[in-house]
């Protein structure tokens, strides 16, 4: 049975201070990887969307809240779609899923492959989070090129 605490001054405190670090160490890690300074962030009161280059790629953080249920996603777009021989592109990305991608894993949006990784908020470390955006920064920035240079149009 899930336990309702009442909002007080000082569980809103906690909840504040807690989301206040989580956007803290996101910026932190943003800070490490953005060697070129091309860090944007917009803040509305329900999320928060980072985005900043990392070598080839330009990669998005999006916290959607900061509450327990909330989410963390971090993606990198790698090749517009459509592509040449695209069964043996998604072939080759399906593969690469089962053994090169840690936790993150290839997907399709909006007529590009993307890099994601998404997870709730809800006991997320510092150390998780660090390592969720560096996966993502890092897999994308060294397979852009190649997949461009394979399977681009």
């Amino acid at each position: 049975m899930v336990q309702t605490i009442p909002n007080d001054e000082s569980t809103s405190q906690v909840e504040t201070n807690a989301s206040s670090n989580l956007v803290e160490v996101i910026e932190t890690v943003i800070d490490s990887l953005d060697s070129d300074q091309t860090a944007m962030v917009n803040r509305s009161e329900e999320e928060h969307v980072w985005k900043f280059k990392y070598g080839t790629v330009e990669v998005f953080v999006q916290l959607t809240g900061l509450l327990e249920e909330d989410t963390l996603t971090v993606w990198a777009g790698v090749l517009k779609l459509p592509a040449k021989d695209e069964p043996k592109l998604m072939r080759h990305l399906l593969e690469k899923n089962w053994s090169d991608t840690l936790e993150a894993r290839f997907g399709i949006v909006n007529n590009e492959v993307v890099v994601v990784t998404n997870r709730s908020i809800a006991d997320l470390s510092p150390s998780e989070l660090s390592r969720a955006i560096t996966i993502v920064a890092t897999i994308a920035d060294e397979i852009d090129e190649p997949l461009v240079a394979e399977f681009g149009i």
